[in-house]
């Protein structure tokens, strides 16, 4: 077996419909996460963050984008707080110190791109 169907087997399946927000389940007292796609380019990531959960602050290299699926967050880039819920977005640019905490459950798709 190649190297890339090795790959596909620990992603989401390609051409095929696949219902996100069931991928990643919560867990009480932390934040889960699950890569579904990893390439050179860019990767995809799920997270369920429990209540009162977050990341603390940190800097990441590349752009990503956190996608609010259920829930709701505050994302605070470079000192500026962002309360996110569910079907909202939040570029976060790189070089830039941002952290996220759960102001009730939440479970968010973040799309970081590698350019």
């Amino acid at each position: 077996m190649g190297s890339q169907q090795v790959q596909a087997k620990r992603e989401i399946p390609i051409a095929e419909i696949v219902r996100l927000i069931d991928l990643v389940n919560y867990q009480e007292g932390a934040v889960v996460s699950r890569t579904l796609v990893n390439r050179a380019t860019g990767t995809i990531t799920l997270f369920a963050f429990d209540e009162g959960q977050g990341l603390s602050e940190h800097t990441a290299p590349f752009d990503a984008l956190a996608y609010l699926l259920e829930g709701e967050a505050e994302i605070v880039i470079a000192g500026k707080p962002l309360r996110t819920t569910a079907g909202e977005g939040v570029l976060m640019p790189a070089n830039q110190p941002h952290s996220l905490k759960a102001l009730a459950r939440f479970k968010m798709l973040l799309t970081m791109i590698r350019s």
